[in-house]
């Protein structure tokens, strides 16, 4: 049975996939626009579905607190770095160092998430909680993802 840690590991490898094919875009290109509009609906489905269903849990003990808080901050970051993309036009130089930057916080967070947020989460959550939110989750995610697919 799949547990939490395995369900977000699903989308953290997409999202590493899509921030790095990104950065080797060339010049404003439909591939470029693609990958990128496909990186902000894994972004953003995710961090809601994990928000729900992996840190709003571990606030709701003292020492997840100021994990959860870091981890919420991280995502907003990258909501607004999403934002500084979307307001940027795709064929200048500056979108690029955008993307660059982005890449580096996803990369930053995910990895961040998976060595510290991880570790310090499975001493919070009990084994029955980890097996009980990643279809949460997962369910979330893909519900997520279909309602910003249509925005």
């Amino acid at each position: 049975m799949i547990n939490i840690y395995d369900a977000l590991r699903e989308s953290h490898d997409q999202q590493r996939q899509l921030a790095d094919a990104l950065i080797q875009t060339q010049g404003e290109t439909d591939q470029r626009g693609q990958i990128f509009q496909q990186l902000k609906l894994e972004l953003a489905a995710h961090a809601t579905a994990e928000e729900r269903h992996f840190y709003i849990p571990l606030m709701m003990s003292d020492d997840g607190i100021d994990l959860s808080r870091h981890a919420l901050a991280e995502h907003h970051e990258l909501d607004e770095l999403v934002e500084t993309l979307e307001a940027t036009e795709m064929s200048s130089p500056v979108w690029l160092v955008y993307a660059k930057k982005l890449a580096h916080e996803v990369h930053h967070h995910l990895k961040e998430e998976e060595h510290k947020f991880f570790q310090m989460s499975g001493k919070i959550l009990t084994e029955q909680q980890k097996q009980q939110l990643a279809p949460q989750y997962l369910e979330d995610f893909q519900a997520q993802k279909q309602r910003l697919a249509v925005e």
